[in-house]
């Protein structure tokens, strides 16, 4: 098959020629991979969940000057506020977080928007590119607050070895979408799509965050780093919609295209998401070498596998610990339940720009 006949089979892109007199689209007409319909038309919607998500996400618009941080800089410059340990983990969560964020929005840019042939799941992705690029604009903010080195920051994930794992194994899947020569459209380039996707929103999203997440949520548990600690509850509610958006894909994927979804894709799938788990488990360790904040490096083992039960869960997959439990319930409760007042009691986050946003 010619690259030509396969982007042919991929089906549209949005640049196609405009036809005069052409019929109007119908719902049935439209497929969230290799759709051949007109994909500049957004309605009607065959995907509601994908529109809800949109307007959900706009709701819940937030920017990172808004959130106060004096008191964290204060505490930073305080020779005694914070043990050695404690500066660590700040510093090389903001060093994972600021540099993976940018990966994530050359993922949807460059790879996931292009193969994506929906235009109400473009729409999310649109949304979603700009709440990375406001990721990104709170690490730097965080960084520059404290005065950090921004060169060393910036740097970990070509110097620290568990950093540069995390998004060396991420790479190559983003390489793979992003190749301009790909194109789905065959049982073989869509079973790749499919993978990268789940390295995307399963792996990289779902699982690579949770150790920085807990970690510095945990600061503001105990009133330290309260800004900071306040940022991330906000990126981490963001996060969690970009997931479940990216699992719902998944899932409308297999839906479409049962084909896909073998024994041995599953197998596959199932090794990705054991090889993310011990890469981040490896992490809590790298950056918690003694017990801090009531936590040690062990919990993570168990709190890792505990998420990656999750995550096997919400695509179909099989658990890969039957037997672990989660040690941190109260991350739950910061994603789960809707609050007046976040727990760290320093300011209201109820911050929709309109509309009530659930997270029920």
């Amino acid at each position: 098959m010619t690259t030509t006949q396969a982007h042919v089979e991929a089906g549209a892109t949005g640049l196609e020629d405009l036809q005069m007199g052409a019929r109007r689209i119908q719902v049935d007409d439209k497929k969230i991979i290799n759709c051949r319909a007109d994909l500049n038309q957004l309605v009607p919607f065959k995907y509601e969940w994908a529109w809800k998500k949109y307007l959900d996400a706009c709701n819940n618009h937030w920017m990172p000057q808004e959130i106060n941080m004096s008191a964290d800089i204060a505490l930073w410059q305080d020779p005694n506020g914070l043990t050695e340990d404690e500066r660590m983990i700040i510093k090389r969560s903001l060093g994972f977080f600021s540099t993976a964020d940018s990966l994530v929005a050359n993922n949807l840019v460059l790879a996931v928007y292009r193969h994506l042939t929906n235009p109400e799941c473009r729409q999310y992705l649109l949304r979603q590119a700009f709440e990375e690029a406001i990721h990104t604009h709170a690490y730097q903010y965080c960084i520059e607050s404290l005065g950090l080195d921004e060169a060393e920051v910036f740097n970990m994930y070509r110097e620290v070895p568990s950093i540069h794992d995390k998004a060396a194994w991420a790479l190559p899947y983003t390489q793979s979408l992003a190749d301009q020569e790909f194109h789905t459209g065959t049982p073989e380039t869509d079973q790749r799509f499919l993978r990268d996707m789940i390295a995307f929103y399963v792996v990289f999203e779902g699982i690579f965050f949770y150790v920085g997440f807990v970690q510095l949520l945990s600061f503001g548990r105990r009133n330290k780093m309260v800004g900071v600690s306040e940022q991330i509850q906000y990126i981490m509610r963001d996060e969690a919609m970009h997931m479940n958006f990216g699992i719902d894909v998944i899932n409308q994927i297999k839906v479409e295209n049962p084909h896909l979804w073998t024994a041995e894709f599953q197998a596959s799938a199932l090794e990705m998401i054991r090889e993310a788990t011990e890469l981040e488990i490896k992490y809590a360790h790298d950056t918690m070498p003694r017990g801090v904040l009531g936590l040690n490096a062990s919990m993570f083992n168990e709190y890792m596998k505990f998420i990656a039960n999750r995550r096997c869960a919400q695509i179909g997959l099989k658990p890969l610990y039957p037997a672990a439990e989660n040690p941190f319930p109260w991350m739950s409760e910061v994603l789960d339940l809707k609050k007046e007042k976040n727990f760290f009691e320093t300011r209201v986050t109820e911050y929709q720009t309109g509309g009530a946003l659930s997270w029920d």
